[in-house]
């Protein structure tokens, strides 16, 4: 099957990127480098194309009490203007997406999924349909960017005008652009301060243009998809596929901060209280090298004491910190930050140690 496009291919064309399959779509893998970009996201600001994510609009005056029985986070909760981090579960507790839901009206609800899972999310949602909640996947009609960096809010103000307000952190507000409408949101997947701006697709090339124009002062460049993974895993988000799977819960890759547990009904919750309960017998944890390596990557083998006791889910050779890094679903005896462990890597092994996440944090 041919990739998809996004309605800002020309730009990365005209930009050079080198250009790959990432989930069915045609996206920008790099343009001057991953490490350029990732270091420029550190610094100063990186401007990324996220419209491969799948969006899909939840309305109605059941959107919100619906919703909140088919994710993990609390839905009814969460006031217009506000955003949170949550999951869609099977029925075992493991992972079949994680999401962002974004209440942008009292019946208005915008949800952000994986590319990989778009159709699939939205198929699973369908078959539990409301009566009053409309479900809308708006494929081919709405675009993604994120802007993310420590001087992303001043390049924001700067294009869209000062006098705007812009939103507080997992706060989300509608603003007018180029006779659109466009949704502004504190949110983003890279460990520092940042938006991600989700609009009409025909919108999304005049944005582009004028966020670099505005931020080029700034150091904004264009990055592409590979330091969006180097960036996220020195700030220890998941990535699904990867990280996150239908065999491991929320609970065990430690984010039952995203799972509301006294709420009364959702997939999944009644496997998560007994783990709960219980007790997890895994932990997703954080590792650096100790030594010099070629760059740990997923599915790499972790050894403890001379036996293999888990496999890499994600890892790289960090820019920040300039050593390997991985990330690695381990025995809770040896999730410890301290525990010294090896990592396989081409026929050798590697020492590393366990450490306490995340293994970067945007200074205060």
């Amino acid at each position: 099957m041919e990739s998809r496009s996004t309605a800002l291919l020309s730009r990365h064309v005209a930009a050079e990127a080198r250009l790959v399959d990432f989930a069915g779509w045609n996206m920008p893998i790099q343009y001057t480098g991953i490490l350029d970009e990732h270091r420029a996201v550190r610094t100063a600001a990186g401007l990324f194309d996220i419209s491969h994510m799948g969006q899909i609009l939840v309305t109605g005056p059941a959107a919100a009490p619906w919703l909140d029985r088919m994710v993990t986070c609390d839905v009814g909760a969460l006031a217009p203007a506000h955003a949170r981090y949550g999951f869609l579960l099977n029925d075992q507790g493991g992972v079949i997406d994680d999401l962002f839901v974004y209440r942008t009206a009292p019946d208005q609800i915008l949800l952000v999924v994986n590319a990989s899972r778009t159709e699939e999310d939205f198929a699973l949602l369908r078959a539990h349909a409301h009566p009053d909640a409309h479900l809308d996947h708006l494929d081919g009609r709405a675009a993604g960017l994120a802007l993310q960096g420590p001087a992303a809010m001043g390049i924001l103000a700067e294009a869209l005008g000062r006098a705007r307000m812009l939103p507080p952190r997992n706060g989300v507000i509608s603003l007018p652009f180029d006779g659109e409408q466009l949704l502004l949101a504190r949110t983003g997947y890279t460990g520092e301060d940042g938006f991600e701006i989700f609009l009409p697709a025909g919108a999304a090339p005049a944005l582009w243009d004028r966020l670099l124009e505005h931020g080029a002062p700034a150091g904004l460049r264009p990055c592409g998809l590979g330091a969006r993974d180097t960036l996220r895993m020195e700030a220890c988000y998941p990535l699904n596929g990867n990280d996150l799977s239908p065999g491991i819960t929320p609970l065990e890759a430690g984010l039952g901060w995203a799972v509301a547990l006294d709420k009364p009904e959702f997939p999944g919750r009644a496997a998560l209280v007994r783990q709960r309960e219980q007790g997890v017998m895994r932990k997703w944890s954080a590792l650096r090298m100790d030594e010099k390596s070629p760059p740990p990557r997923a599915h790499y083998p972790v050894y403890s004491g001379g036996n293999q006791v888990a496999e890499l889910s994600s890892g790289t050779l960090s820019p920040t910190l300039g050593i390997g890094i991985g990330l690695a679903h381990l025995p809770v005896a040896l999730a410890v930050p301290g525990t010294p462990l090896e990592i396989g890597i081409r026929e050798k092994r590697f020492r590393a140690t366990v450490q306490k996440k995340p293994l970067y944090k945007r200074p205060a």
